[in-house]
């Protein structure tokens, strides 16, 4: 999800949550706790199927499993969708983009997409993709990141070199006009993560794929000498290096 200047790298986004497919499940605790929540805002729906747009690991589409739910995996990285496959995390596997689902209309009860459309070019055009493979009477649940995320990081980059080498993130508002034309519920949150230094700090967002992606990689980005400058300008306290996101939780009623 990017601002209206942005535009995303979509080879890139996918190469980079390919490279992470063996250490993402290891670093993502903050994708858990968010993934836990929205899961628990539909879980009561007695729809049998589920789309998981933007699977990654197949970490949620086992949950739902276990929940006996049938369940497609989608996932616009191969390396992260073979590995959810080698998992047998899903009943069906779909390598695609959310913004053009390769499923017919009214084709599944639930839809569920955690902190995966931020990386999309069009959020409308991805709610609308959700709205339309779920089926009258279902749910479509969502989790982003807004304007805000990650900004200690940007912030200290800005001290370095001029340039913030962060993600773009949309604000509130934009998202919330989005689902606009929904019935719909929509909440926001933030949590913050803290680290004993920048380079694990970097190292845990590298193991997640989410480097600075939507314009492409950044060659040279982590040599020692700009890590240190780097961790010369980020806030610490008391001892940690903090990291925030800026959580958006939603859930569409396909009426």
């Amino acid at each position: 999800m990017t601002s209206a200047t942005e535009a995303v790298n979509k080879k890139a986004v996918a190469s980079a949550f390919s490279r992470a497919a063996a250490s993402y499940d290891s670093v993502a605790v903050l994708q858990r706790e968010v993934g836990e929540h929205l899961l628990g805002m539909g879980m009561h729906h007695p729809g049998k199927t589920v789309l998981d747009a933007g699977c990654g690991t197949g970490y949620f589409s086992r949950r739902w499993r276990e929940l006996g739910k049938q369940v497609t995996a989608l996932d616009l990285a191969a390396g992260m969708l073979a590995f959810a496959c080698q998992q047998q995390a899903a009943n069906h596997y779909l390598l695609a983009d959310i913004e053009n689902i390769p499923l017919p209309s009214a084709s599944v009860d639930i839809s569920f997409s955690s902190l995966a459309l931020q990386w999309c070019s069009d959020l409308p055009r991805a709610l609308a993709e959700l709205h339309r493979v779920t089926l009258p009477g279902g749910l479509i649940l969502f989790s982003t990141l807004a304007e805000g995320t990650l900004h200690e990081l940007g912030d200290a980059w800005q001290q370095v070199d001029g340039e913030r080498h962060v993600n773009a993130f949309l604000p509130l508002t934009q998202i919330a006009n989005a689902c606009h034309s929904y019935r719909h519920h929509m909440e926001s949150a933030w949590q913050t993560l803290t680290y004993p230094d920048v380079m694990t700090l970097m190292r845990s967002l590298k193991g997640i794929g989410a480097t600075h992606l939507h314009q492409g990689r950044e060659a040279g980005l982590l040599s020692r000498q700009r890590l240190a400058a780097l961790q010369a300008a980020y806030v610490c306290q008391h001892g940690q290096y903090p990291l925030s996101y800026h959580l958006v939780y939603g859930v569409i009623y396909r009426d």
